[in-house]
C-alpha cells in the first residue's frame, strides 16, 4: 500500500484528531468504530510509527501524529476547495443539496416548505442535518446552513431572512395549578451545551438553581417539558405560539433575541441547485416572520 496515494485512510486520521475519539469519528463518518480502528492502524503501519497515544481523556496525537496533521489539513482544505470551485460550476437543477440547521427548523417550520421545493424540482434531493453545533460548509459537510446567530461565520455569505423572539411560557395546566404560589413555580432549562447562547446567560441571570427542575439539550425537548407541565421555559416564539397548551408570561425577552441566517459559501452560491434552494427557502421563510419574530402570538 502507497500511504501517500491513501487519502481515504487519511480522512479517518483527521477524523479521530478532530474529535478526540474513535466512536465520535465514526458517528461523524457515518461508520462503527472498528472500521476508524482498521484504518488507521492501516495508516500507522504504512508510515512506520504510531500517530495516536491511547490516553484515559481519548486519542492524543503524538509528535509523528501532530506532523501528519498538519499536512494532511492543507490537503483536505484544498480538496475541499477544489470542490467547491468545480461544483460552483454546475449549472444543472438536479442533484443533492444537503443542509444543516437547528431542530426547530427542521421540525416545525421546515418540513412543508421542503414537500413544496421537491414539488417544484423533482430531480431535486434535499438532506437534511440537524445539528445545533455549525457544520463546516467549507469541507463541504453541508452546502447550506439555516442558523440561529446573531454573528454567523466570516467566510460564509447570505442573508437574515427573519429574527427569532423568545419569551417565558408555561401550560395552562401548569399555571393555574401553581397560581397560588408563583414564586416556587419550577424551570425546565437547557443542559452545558447552551452555555455560550444568549438563551442559557438570560436563564443563569434569571433562574434560581433551586428552581430549575430539569435540563435537557434540545430545545425543542424544552418546549416538549414545559407543554407537559414541567415548569417554565424560555422559548422560541415561533415554536410556543403554535401550540395552544402554552401561556406566554409577559413581554419578550429582547436580550435573548437572535437572527436567523441562510448560509453558504461563496463558492458555491452560483450552483445553480444550491441558488435555486437558497432563493426558495429564503422567500419561504422570510414569508414566516410575524411568527417567528413574536408578533403573530399565541394559538
Amino acid at each position: 500500500m502507497n500511504a501517500q496515494d491513501n487519502w481515504d485512510d487519511v480522512r479517518y486520521f483527521l477524523a479521530v484528531a478532530r474529535h478526540g475519539s474513535l466512536s465520535a469519528a465514526a458517528r461523524a463518518l457515518g461508520v462503527n468504530h472498528t472500521t476508524v480502528l482498521r484504518r488507521v492502524a492501516a495508516l500507522e503501519a504504512a508510515f512506520g510509527t504510531g500517530l495516536f497515544d491511547k490516553q484515559p481523556g481519548g486519542y492524543v496525537l503524538t509528535a509523528a501524529g501532530d506532523e501528519m496533521h498538519r499536512v494532511a489539513l492543507k490537503v483536505e482544505a484544498e480538496l475541499a476547495a477544489a470542490n467547491r470551485l468545480l461544483s460552483g460550476r454546475d449549472t444543472q437543477l438536479s442533484g443533492t443539496v444537503r443542509v444543516t440547521t437547528i431542530d426547530i427548523l427542521a421540525m416545525h417550520f421546515l418540513p412543508r416548505h421542503l414537500a413544496a421545493f421537491r414539488a417544484l424540482y423533482p430531480g431535486m434531493r434535499v438532506d437534511l442535518l440537524i445539528a445545533e453545533a455549525s457544520l463546516s460548509l467549507a469541507r463541504r459537510e453541508a452546502d447550506v446552513a439555516i442558523r440561529s446567530t446573531n454573528k454567523p461565520p466570516e467566510n460564509l455569505v447570505g442573508r437574515v431572512v427573519a429574527g427569532l423572539a423568545f419569551a417565558v411560557y408555561g401550560s395552562a395546566a401548569y399555571l393555574d395549578r401553581t397560581a397560588d404560589d408563583p414564586a416556587r413555580r419550577d424551570w425546565v432549562g437547557l443542559d452545558e451545551t447552551f452555555d455560550h447562547t444568549r438563551m442559557a446567560q438570560w436563564f443563569k441571570r434569571t433562574v434560581a438553581p433551586e428552581r430549575v427542575g430539569h435540563r435537557v439539550n434540545s430545545v425543542a425537548v424544552l418546549a416538549e417539558a414545559v407543554r407537559a407541565g414541567a415548569g417554565l421555559g424560555l422559548l422560541p416564539c415561533g415554536l410556543a405560539d403554535r401550540m395552544p397548551e402554552l401561556c406566554r408570561l409577559g413581554d419578550l425577552v429582547e436580550e435573548v433575541e437572535t437572527k436567523i441566517w441562510l448560509l453558504t459559501h461563496g463558492d458555491l452560491r452560483h450552483m445553480a441547485r444550491v441558488r435555486a434552494f437558497l432563493d426558495f427557502i429564503g422567500d419561504a421563510l422570510v414569508g414566516e416572520r410575524d411568527l417567528l419574530e413574536g408578533r403573530r402570538g399565541p394559538g
